[in-house]
């Protein structure tokens, strides 16, 4: 048999070839052939590096030191000649108002420290019968030195625990026994369980109230869970081989359970919208990848530079928080764009009978199949006055961010624990019997003889803002000499910051010139002042290549210089508002809240993960309007309709965000109570105010000049397109 291939004549219209899939389109129908094998992965991932967690268990290691610094080199000179004062220690706090040196006072005391000293962690015991500047003026307040085998970092919460119950031993009606230093600040600290659990049952109605359905509300919790689930057993591993501070699982949970509900959310609704058109729950969801995917890349991509950023600023374990806040978002943007579509097309009949009744209900009473009236009723009030909506709500979000130009930088010590906690009992007990400044001690050290070693505490003893110094204890080589310095002020004053520089700058290398020596400041305190010093001196640096960086993204994406510049400033303040209301509530007390320093990596940090957050809400929005700017070339119709089509999901994305950042507000960790507010703040402002009021007014204001770009520039980018057109 001849078999002949037609000949296409010569004037018939050739064919074009379909047009090239892109990757995440591609992802999307890999994901949902193999649905069941990608889920299954994903468990066995989940599964076994939880395995392997379980097995080897923890090892985070809080990191604070900062090469280079003063404090930094107070203790290495410390460790060199053997000096004593090198080791970590707490203190037994006593209180006995008939006096401490009662005979059976004395007597319980003694024996309760004697068993203290046999304890496993136990090098040391100094007793306050021997030490005569261990017991207050009045008799009635002394404390006793537990020397500790190793670092405060490394103790063990139950190792703490037994010193403290072992001391309650000798505890009588008349005798109050405490015990402070850092180690003992671990008792008070409580489990975020209950944090959680509550952000995740707020995210679930939210979504439930969105969707109208529990299945469809649980796929992105869901997604977050075995996104963050995977990351956290992964950094419970590495911790054996990085330094990962023992925070970090928390700060881990937090922002991974918020991005990955927000990701999912924002690819979510974009498949929601694709199937109310009457697309197939495969093209919904491949057309849901490709434009509300490449929103979460690229703002995935914004957070992950910004925290790598943070490593380069070489601030201890802060580095390894950042590595692992970078990887959790990177697991959560892969869950996203992977497990997601697997899940999707699992529940994707179902989702498209559901979604497309519902859209039909709302036809046959007369309303749009996608909603969003109200959206659009709101873009057209906010067009007919975008200057006055504009300038109200800057001057308003300026006004909340003008505190945080006085922002304080430091850490909370156990001033700020909770009140009923032994540590900040202790820590009461030794202010009232020794001062304000003895919480706060700084280590002085004078390497050189011992006339340098007399001067030193001859001199500090005559220096304003110093209540006492002791004798210069030497070191064993008898090369380095130290003295314990006593503030007048408190820890977290802003006094003792000021003191401890007039002692570098100004006493010290007076009185270097003097003698042969070298004289350095260190101690806890002074490493505080040391740590924020640094991240006031390196983060302008760190923001101005942040938002640099982002700059030019948005340049390439949106080919345009005003949308760039708009979303930077708008950025900026977002972050500035939520400084500053963290310094109205927890730096000058506002609600009642203990006033203290702003622990001194959270700027820099929420910094880092609330710019790219606002990355993410600018491009989903900014895209929508891009997208109906290209259909219509109408400015205002543009703007109007990409607010219909994304404010619900973003005030849904936002308030999600919110519930799972504001939960932590109801713990007692200080520390973790400033960055679940500041960041509920922060997003509450971007994703309300800024996303839904400001950017539809500037945009309005700008009219066709948004879109302006130099035709060289434009020729000159590469072309990476956010949405795929035509």
């Amino acid at each position: 048999m001849v078999t002949t291939t037609p000949v296409r004549g010569v004037g018939s219209p050739a064919t074009p070839p379909p047009p090239r899939k892109t990757i995440l389109e591609r992802t999307s129908a890999f994901s949902q052939r193999h649905r069941w094998t990608a889920l299954l992965l994903w468990t066995v991932i989940l599964v076994g590096v939880w395995g392997g967690a379980s097995a080897v268990g923890d090892s985070y290691h809080d990191d604070f030191s900062l090469p280079g610094t003063e404090t930094q080199q107070t203790l290495e000179v410390l460790e060199e000649h053997g000096s004593p004062q090198v080791g970590d220690s707490v203190e037994i706090v006593l209180r006995d108002e008939a006096g401490l040196a009662g005979a059976d006072t004395q007597q319980r005391v003694t024996a309760m420290l004697d068993e203290v000293a046999k304890l496993p962690k136990v090098a040391q015991v100094q007793s306050p019968y021997t030490e005569t500047a261990a017991v207050s003026k009045d008799g009635t307040i002394g404390y006793a030195t537990v020397v500790l085998k190793g670092k405060t970092e490394d103790m063990e919460k139950a190792d703490t625990q037994q010193i403290l119950d072992t001391a309650r031993k000798a505890q009588t009606d008349q005798l109050q026994v405490e015990l402070g230093g850092d180690a003992a600040r671990k008792i008070a600290e409580q489990e975020s369980g209950a944090a959680e659990g509550t952000g995740m049952l707020a995210a679930l109605v939210i979504l439930a109230i969105m969707f109208g359905t529990i299945i469809a509300a649980g796929l992105p919790i869901i997604t977050a869970v075995f996104a963050v689930g995977s990351t956290l057993g992964g950094i419970v591993i590495v911790s054996h081989v990085f330094t990962i501070a023992s925070y970090t699982p928390y700060i881990l949970i937090l922002v991974g359970l918020g991005v990955g509900i927000d990701y999912a959310l924002l690819i979510f609704a974009r498949y929601r919208a694709e199937l109310v058109k009457g697309a197939s729950p495969e093209d919904a969801s491949a057309k849901a990848l490709d434009i509300a995917g490449r929103t979460v890349f690229f703002a995935g991509c914004t957070v992950i530079v910004a925290l790598l950023g943070l490593v380069a600023l070489g601030l201890g374990s802060l580095q390894g928080t950042a590595v692992a806040l970078a990887l959790t978002v990177l697991v959560t943007m892969l869950a996203s764009l992977t497990l997601l579509p697997s899940l999707l097309a699992i529940f994707g009949k179902r989702f498209a009978r559901q979604f497309t009744a519902k859209a039909q209900k709302r036809v046959a009473k007369g309303k749009s199949a996608e909603g969003g009236a109200a959206w659009r009723r709101w873009a057209t009030g906010v067009q007919r006055r975008p200057l006055a909506g504009l300038l109200l709500a800057v001057v308003a979000l300026g006004a909340l961010a003008a505190p945080a130009l006085d922002m304080r930088l430091g850490f909370a010590d156990a001033g700020n624990d909770p009140a009923a906690s032994t540590s900040r009992r202790a820590y009461d007990l030794l202010a009232d019997g020794f001062g304000p400044g003895f919480n706060g001690s700084l280590v002085v050290v004078a390497e050189g003889d011992s006339q340098a070693g007399e001067a030193l505490s001859a001199k500090l003893n005559s220096t304003p803002g110093i209540a006492a110094a002791t004798p210069a204890f030497p070191a064993n080589d008898q090369k380095a000499f130290t003295v314990i310095v006593f503030p007048t002020s408190a820890p977290q004053d802003a006094k003792t910051s000021d003191l401890v520089h007039e002692l570098r700058d100004n006493v010290l290398p007076d009185l270097a010139k003097q003698h042969e020596a070298t004289y350095l400041v260190g101690g806890a305190t002074a490493a505080v002042v040391d740590y924020s010093d640094t991240v006031a001196k390196r983060m302008p640096v760190f923001i101005a290549i942040v938002v640099g960086l982002s700059l030019v993204l948005l340049v390439i994406v949106f080919r345009s210089i005003l949308i760039p510049i708009k979303a930077a400033l708008l950025n900026l303040l977002s972050i500035g508002s939520a400084l500053g209301a963290m310094t109205l509530v927890f730096q000058k007390g506002m609600f009642g809240v203990e006033p203290g320093p702003i622990e001194a990596f959270l700027p820099i940090m929420i910094f880092a993960i609330v710019f790219g957050l606002s990355m993410d809400y600018e491009i989903f929005l900014v895209s929508r309007v891009r997208e109906e700017w290209d259909r219509t070339k109408e400015p205002a119709t543009a703007i109007r309709e990409g607010v219909a089509h994304t404010g619900s999901v973003i005030v849904a994305a936002g308030l999600i965000m919110i519930s799972v950042f504001g939960a932590f507000m109801l713990g007692g960790d200080r520390m973790l109570q400033q960055f679940g507010f500041g960041m509920a703040v922060a997003v509450f402002v971007d994703a309300i105010v800024i996303r839904l009021l400001i950017v539809p007014a500037a945009m309005q204001l700008m009219g066709r000049k948004a879109w302006w770009i130099p035709a060289g520039l434009d020729k000159a980018l590469p072309k990476l397109n956010i949405e795929k057109h035509g």
